[in-house]
């Protein structure tokens, strides 16, 4: 929970050749050319009604209506031709072999290398949509080292070295397989390409690209894949949208067409909203460079560990703890909830829509139960929910909700800082990546927080059950 004790990798002290490190609204270059045009000279096809426009001082460039738009109206079309994509029928070895290098979970560096290469290739198709992509990006690997300490979050510092650490050794793999590439075969023009380079690339490609439909696979299926969709990636986020993205196939062409339709009637200088996904702040900072406020699906993460089980138990005042040493039984289940055994998964969470992760409330109403015949009543979906109210009996469940409201005040004292003195330093002016590690550290203690209520409103709806019984 607490700040990484790992060395802190950040990539602005590296020469900026294509990303700047601090936050900027500008685009590639000065007067890029219309994009609404281009799209629509193309062959693609854009509403009327719709707009480029600043949306505030911080969220940049977006859609807007100028005028009402009904729902279920085309919005933006684009043909086949028009997302930016990395296939497998794409012709160079070269950006091939280095895409095989790059890890799964860091897939819009593949796409990224695509980019780069149409950047630095004169006259590229794409040019007109690239040139429009912002300067610079304030998603964390672009932060000032001490700002990334600031977010006071080690599964986040954790992912941010991890994403510098790569782009480090990725620059240098790069290099070498440039080394004796002829000037007229090379990828990139000629270009050097360094991790500040490949980093705005991938920044460019995880803020901004959509997992859809692509080419099919020898079986006839359609495979998912990243894209870049030129303007209808300027539609900001919500989680209640006004919009949504279609795909379908062009009964002309035959080929797959990406569409963005209004989900809802759309009022004269509304911007047009899409929803990124259901995903947590870590998610949304690390890959778009923004933080949702109050955000549903945020939570934390926390390991499941036997002693800091015990030490919540023992604050929380339930006697006889025995997360470190749980019987045989209680073994056997923990090793079914893949919290004990040969390779466990001991990634627990805190918030979202769970409020508590299923697998950590079944794994204390087992191991704060001494009777085996009781809890083998019930199955493990039934253990995991906080639903159902409960099933091993009121005490027992105040006594594991008394334990979770502890493990979060816990959780809570691992932040170096409280909320009000974050509040603090904000009022004071703190700007920029400061702002963003500020209000991203707060949205965190904001969940635990939020947790601990919804606990306690539990704790004290049982406690009245209890006594009521009690009495009666």
């Amino acid at each position: 929970m607490g700040t990484s004790k790992t060395v802190m990798c950040s990539l602005t002290h590296l020469r900026p050749l294509t990303c700047a490190a601090s936050a900027s609204a500008s685009r590639i270059v000065p007067y890029p050319p219309d994009l609404l045009k281009w799209v629509t000279r193309e062959g693609g096809f854009v509403h009327r009604a719709l707009d480029i426009a600043q949306l505030g001082s911080s969220n940049g460039l977006g859609l807007v209506a100028k005028d009402p738009i009904p729902r279920g109206s085309d919005l933006i079309v684009l043909p086949h031709h028009l997302p930016l994509r990395f296939t497998t029928l794409e012709h160079d070895p070269l950006l091939h072999h280095l895409a095989r290098q790059i890890p799964e979970e860091l897939w819009a560096m593949k796409l990224g290398l695509k980019l780069l290469q149409e950047r630095a290739k004169v006259g590229s198709f794409w040019w007109p949509y690239i040139s429009n992509l912002p300067e610079t990006f304030t998603v964390p690997i672009f932060f000032p080292g001490e700002d990334i300490k600031n977010l006071h979050y080690a599964p986040l510092l954790h992912q941010v070295n991890k994403r510098c650490r790569f782009l480090l050794d990725f620059e240098q793999e790069v290099k070498r397989a440039l080394a004796s590439v002829k000037p007229d075969s090379h990828p990139f023009g000629g270009q050097e390409v360094d991790a500040s380079s490949l980093g705005w690339a991938m920044s460019a490609v995880s803020s901004r690209a959509f997992r859809l439909y692509g080419e099919k696979d020898q079986n006839g299926d359609r495979i998912h894949i990243p894209m870049m969709l030129p303007l209808i990636d300027m539609c900001n986020h919500s989680f209640n949208p006004n919009a949504r993205i279609v795909q379908e196939e062009d009964t002309d062409t035959m080929k797959m067409q990406v569409k963005v339709v209004a989900e809802t009637a759309i009022k004269e200088d509304d911007p047009l909203l899409l929803s990124y996904g259901s995903l947590n702040n870590d998610f949304f900072l690390l890959d778009y460079g923004f933080v949702i406020h109050s955000n549903p699906f945020d939570c934390i993460e926390l390991k499941y560990d036997g002693a800091l089980l015990d030490a919540a138990s023992t604050a929380a005042g339930v006697s006889s703890p025995n997360f470190s040493a749980p019987a045989p039984w209680q073994e056997l289940i923990l090793s079914q909830l893949n919290l004990s055994g040969e390779t466990p998964n001991l990634k627990v969470s805190l918030g979202g829509e769970e409020t508590v992760d299923g697998r950590l409330v079944a794994a204390l109403r087992v191991v704060l139960s001494s009777n085996v015949e009781t809890v083998q009543k019930y199955d493990l979906s039934t253990l995991k929910s906080l639903d159902v109210e409960a099933p091993l009996g009121v005490a027992h469940d105040i006594a594991v909700f008394r334990t979770l409201i502890a493990l979060c005040v816990i959780a809570l004292e691992h932040f170096p800082t409280k909320i009000m003195d974050d509040e603090s330093l904000l009022k004071q002016g703190a700007s920029g990546s400061t702002e963003l590690a500020i209000q991203y550290r707060i949205q965190k203690k904001c969940v635990i927080i939020d947790v601990m209520k919804n606990l306690s409103r539990r704790v004290k709806l049982l406690s009245s059950k209890e006594t009521a019984t009690a009495e009666g």
